[in-house]
């Protein structure tokens, strides 16, 4: 029964994670949903509502409450930091293949030892920073051999995984004492209305006219409001299934699913969007993979 369970939440992992980047493809480029910022924020506010509804009501962590100013200060400059990455990640999305978006996310372990040899000076062994060269590498080639490269995607691609290793190291250090540490639940509960606060007049101004166009798409295809929610829903239980499957599994567990997880996105996306790929692109992509799975190694060798 146990085995059963845990086969059944890394089943909603995948589903959930592989879903919602598909759904952001699909929403952004095909049917012309071309608001990443306004996507974005219907993520936010529904990780406000469900994720406050899952501890209070729930009961699926126990609540963490802050306890001065200086930790929600803290917590909100990781909210905007997390924002800017899921912001970057939707519109490299409308830009580039899914498959790509994919192959440059992978390289998160280069950007973390680089924030935090310079914002902490942790140095690693020399083995595992040698591991970070076929992770670049990997991506430098993916990016001559892609098919549809477009610079902007490639740029908001590139800062997107950038701030996702910069929210990851500046967690580290900000919330380091006893008292202040949340788990990822909290954590979310606190920063998604954050997010939601920035996102708002972001939104308002930079995509004007977003509110009248989402209402006529949702008069001209009820399918399209149904899309919107679900998608929204997924991008809660993306943190909610990945809460549940650390709890469950061992750290090995999941950075083994992790790369599996990021490998199989890429073959679906390709399944369905069709986009071309090339030899090229796919070893750089291989390579980079190969990267991550040696310094995961390599990481867990050293501690």
């Amino acid at each position: 029964m146990s085995r059963l369970f845990t086969v059944g939440l890394i089943t909603s992992w995948y589903s959930s994670n592989i879903g919602v980047l598909l759904l952001n493809k699909f929403l952004l480029s095909n049917y012309g949903f071309r608001y990443p910022i306004s996507l974005t924020l219907c993520h936010m506010l529904a990780c406000s509502m469900f994720s406050y509804m899952a501890i209070a009501w729930l009961k699926v962590a126990p609540l963490q409450g802050i306890r001065s100013r200086l930790q929600l200060m803290k917590i909100s400059a990781l909210g905007v930091i997390f924002c800017l990455s899921v912001v970057g990640g939707n519109i490299s999305l409308r830009f580039l293949p899914v498959s790509f978006n994919q192959a440059v996310g992978a390289t998160t372990p280069f950007f973390t030892a680089v924030f935090a040899y310079v914002m902490t000076r942790k140095r690693e062994s020399w083995v595992t920073y040698a591991t970070l060269v076929p992770v670049v590498t990997g991506v430098i080639i993916a990016s001559g051999g892609e098919p549809l490269f477009h610079l902007f995607g490639f740029i908001m691609c590139i800062g997107a995984t950038a701030a996702r290793a910069l929210k990851s190291v500046l967690q580290g250090i900000l919330l380091s004492s006893e008292g202040e540490k949340l788990n990822s639940m909290n954590l979310l509960m606190y920063m998604a209305p954050v997010a939601v606060i920035f996102l708002l007049p972001a939104a308002l101004f930079m995509e004007e006219g977003v509110v009248g166009i989402t209402i006529a798409l949702a008069r001209d295809d009820w399918k399209f409001l149904l899309y919107l929610i679900f998608n929204s829903a997924l991008a809660y239980f993306v943190n909610l299934t990945n809460f549940l499957v650390t709890k469950h599994t061992s750290p090995l567990t999941l950075q083994v699913l992790g790369n599996a997880k990021g490998a199989l996105a890429v073959v679906i996306s390709i399944l369905i969007f069709r986009n071309p790929v090339s030899v090229t692109g796919m070893f750089g992509y291989s390579l980079t993979v190969v990267g991550v799975i040696l310094y995961n190694e390599a990481k867990k060798r050293s501690v």
